[in-house]
């Protein structure tokens, strides 16, 4: 099977994985594949096609959606004169969305679908708006479309984390930037103890986030800690203690919104930094 110009072409079999290699090439060059990983020579395609991969698994053809994103290094963060984790609390776009949709009558998620379907096939130019969408919003401010969500429900608690997008800097000076500037705790490189990597969003990304902990105290605090992120990087963000006494507890409760990096990194810690420091993380 030969792709379109621009995709690549990917066979995946019950017993072997292809590999995709070769560059991402323009029109006419096919990528060639490999039963092992290609030499270091020779890296994997970095796969950002907009249309999406079309593959061969065990015999069958799909089409597969994904984004492309950078990887991201998370800090769990452990105040070790008021024995609490230090989190961070933000909006979440995609997760109050879904709340959304949830609260919504099927009639309203049907037309919403179907605007999204007349914009995309209109193809319109950027900053202007139709009398269609117009009327759209004055339904939305009128409260035509009822039952909407406060913007509480998309707000979760999370690591302190960011995206590795400063090539230059290594992984740990990314995060020890990252916990000065979103929490205030200043923290030498040589302090951070790297826990593990892991895939995130493996059916959308596959991106990878590496999780470092670090032990801070009052002394390590140089501003921001109970503040919001500088405003002109558009984000608001909370930091957030959570006892230690209370963190198992924290870390199970579903009514609370949160990553999984949370839960993971509590029963981490519960499992290898409480027997040390002989504390008890009420379990």
């Amino acid at each position: 099977m030969r792709p379109p110009a621009g995709e690549r072409a990917l066979s995946v079999n019950s017993h072997e994985t292809m590999h995709v290699c070769g560059p991402c090439g323009g029109e006419g060059e096919d990528p060639f594949l490999r039963t092992s990983p290609p030499p270091e020579s020779l890296p994997l395609c970095s796969l950002h096609t907009y249309d999406g991969l079309r593959h061969m698994e065990n015999g069958t053809r799909k089409s597969w959606d994904f984004m492309q994103t950078h990887d991201s290094v998370s800090v769990l963060i452990f105040n070790t004169t008021r024995h609490c984790f230090i989190l961070v609390k933000q909006f979440r776009p995609a997760v109050y969305m879904c709340e959304w949709e949830k609260s919504q009558p099927e009639k309203v998620k049907e037309k919403v679908s179907e605007e999204a379907g007349k914009d995309a096939s209109k193809g319109g130019e950027p900053g202007v708006e139709s009398a269609e969408t117009e009327t759209d919003n004055a339904e939305l401010d009128s409260g035509h479309i009822q039952d909407i969500p406060p913007a509480s429900v998309g707000v979760t608690y999370e690591l302190c984390a960011r995206p590795v997008d400063k090539p230059d800097l290594s992984l740990e000076e990314i995060a020890r930037q990252e916990v000065l500037e979103e929490c205030g705790y200043d923290v030498p490189v040589t302090k951070l103890r790297r826990i593990t990597s892991y895939r995130l969003g493996v059916g959308v990304t596959g991106a990878k986030q590496t999780m470092f902990y670090a032990e801070v105290s009052d002394e390590n605090c140089v501003g921001v800690a109970e503040g919001s992120r500088q405003a002109s990087e558009g984000e608001l963000v909370e930091v957030v203690k959570v006892p230690l006494h209370e963190a198992i507890r924290f870390a199970y409760d579903e009514n609370i919104p949160k990553t999984m990096g949370v839960i993971f990194s509590f029963v981490w810690f519960h499992s290898n930094m409480s027997p040390k420091y002989k504390i008890s993380t009420n379990v």
